[in-house]
């Protein structure tokens, strides 16, 4: 089993960062061996949307005030900018039971446990992606695999202006009220000091999402 490399980028623009996964992704699918990888970086502003023919949710698409990715990701219309954490987690999957809705559910649990770091009480919501505080969104949740191996991943509100959101329907969810982890504790935060913390405590979790495969694997 290779080891889970966890990297701290700083601020990336959104289309480097994806030709930066496209290329782990392509090395990985050559070199089944290669390290499992989460890309732990902050965007300048940039509206996202998963390949639909559905774009109601970006209600005036002329006239958004940042540029628009159409990616190749589940879901409808996000926002990522300066105060978000972005994590981009490029993991095999055919190490952990090919299992993308397992895989959707790790990812949510290790948000609400990390999210516990901060006396910030989080949940998950009945048919719904994503990790929440009562009814407010704290962090969004969209993946892409390809040949079992996963890009794109989440954004956690950390700090700063969450007003970008009203240009859309975030997610698809209507009368949606985003939230980040400053609003909720009061407490002044850099996406650096919480990406340093994530980046030690994904490493202690990632064995939630493999351990079972490997129990399998072993009964064999």
């Amino acid at each position: 089993m290779s080891d889970l490399r966890v990297s701290w980028l700083g601020r990336v623009g959104f289309g480097d960062a994806l030709a930066l996964q496209e290329d782990i992704v392509a090395r990985k699918n050559e070199d089944h061996a290669a390290a499992d990888e989460i890309l732990l970086l902050e965007h300048e502003p940039v509206y996202t949307i998963g390949r639909t023919p559905d774009k109601s949710s970006l209600l005036d698409e002329k006239n958004l005030p940042h540029s628009l990715f159409a990616i190749n990701r589940g879901g409808q219309a996000t926002y990522h900018g300066p105060g978000q954490l972005m994590s981009y987690p490029i993991i095999d999957l055919r190490r952990c039971g090919q299992d993308l809705h397992r895989y959707l559910r790790w990812l949510e649990q290790t948000l609400i446990d990390f999210l516990a770091r901060y006396e910030t009480s989080a949940t998950r919501r009945e048919g719904l992606t994503g990790v929440w505080v009562e009814q407010r969104k704290i962090a969004s949740i969209g993946v892409g695999v390809r040949h079992w191996i996963t890009m794109h991943g989440f954004a956690l509100n950390v700090c700063g202006d969450l007003s970008p959101f009203a240009q859309i329907v975030p997610c698809g969810i209507s009368n949606v009220t985003m939230t980040s982890i400053e609003n909720e504790t009061g407490k002044l935060l850099s996406v650096e000091e919480v990406a340093r913390r994530f980046e030690k405590f994904v490493q202690e979790r990632i064995h939630n999402l493999r351990c079972n495969q490997e129990a399998h694997a072993l009964s064999h």
